[in-house]
């Protein structure tokens, strides 16, 4: 990962979303660039216009974090921007490999968390920051039913969402969830910056998908806490439901995504169907058909 350039390009992608007028800046005269100059940036930050166009180039050795909140604050990053600029300078700043002694953490579903999950009347799945599919109990196969059927080892959203074509049909909300699929990709970069596999996926999707290579061009982040997700399903139809996303601790960043719906709504009734079509499904599945007799 080249963190330096990504600095770069984040940084001139924030301050171009940014009105002079909405900081107090005047906006009269020719403006060459879209947003905030440079210099404008420094002077809100209170740092010298030499000393941000050194930050905003990549060398943030020796930035304190007081400065780098400051920079924060004048382009207005909201808490998940924040956090991804940070990140960005620790991995800038940050030689490859682990520090001695730091053991790595495991991409496994612990044994405790399958059996919560399983114990879960909700659907409930375990991902990991590349969007690959981990864990999933019964209610939750069956919601993201054609990610699984329709891929080949361990299903993976990403590639789901921008390479296949029944994903619009899967995700009616289709623009909104590849966006959401890209900004967390982008968060995950800094979190796993050596991981080939992560590098690989985006390899993929940027050869084989205009539409993630101009969103990943965007720069934009976003954290995984809660939210809604609309799914569509042919036995009870469209699904919008409110998700957690609880991080589980000790972990390679694998988080737990648990979903519901508001009470005594039209989703929450859905769900209930489709609860007791999986069921049924199941049952059917796994009850033996017994032998035909010869009279």
């Amino acid at each position: 990962m080249e963190f330096a350039e990504d600095i770069k390009e984040f940084l001139t992608t924030r301050r171009a979303k940014i009105v002079p007028g909405q900081v107090g800046l005047p906006t009269s005269g020719r403006r060459r660039v879209a947003g905030l100059r440079r210099e404008e940036v420094a002077l809100l930050a209170g740092v010298s216009a030499e000393y941000y166009i050194r930050i905003e180039r990549g060398r943030v050795d020796g930035v304190s974090d007081d400065v780098l909140h400051a920079i924060a604050t004048a382009l207005r990053l909201d808490e998940a921007e924040t956090e991804h600029l940070f990140d960005l300078a620790r991995a800038a700043t940050t030689r490859p490999g682990r520090r001695r002694g730091q053991a790595p953490k495991r991409e496994q579903v612990p044994e405790g968390i399958l059996a919560l999950m399983h114990s879960m009347t909700a659907p409930a799945v375990v991902q990991n920051g590349r969007l690959d599919l981990l864990g999933a109990n019964t209610l939750g196969r069956v919601l993201y039913g054609p990610v699984y059927e329709r891929q080949t080892g361990t299903p993976n959203l990403a590639r789901f969402l921008f390479l296949d074509p029944r994903a619009g049909e899967v995700f009616p909300e289709w623009e909104r969830a590849i966006d959401e699929v890209v900004a967390l990709l982008r968060v995950e970069t800094t979190r796993a910056p050596q991981s080939t596999a992560l590098t690989g996926l985006i390899g993929e999707l940027a050869t084989r998908s205009t539409e993630f290579r101009t969103r990943w061009a965007a720069h934009d982040v976003r954290v995984h806490r809660r939210g809604t997700k609309t799914f569509r399903h042919p036995a009870v139809g469209t699904l919008p439901l409110r998700y957690e996303a609880l991080e589980i601790g000790g972990t390679a960043g694998l988080t737990l995504m648990g979903f519901t719906a508001v009470p005594g709504s039209t989703a929450d009734e859905a769900l209930r169907l489709l609860s007791s079509w999986a069921a049924t499904e199941q049952t059917a599945a796994t009850t033996p058909v017994s032998p035909a007799i010869d009279e």
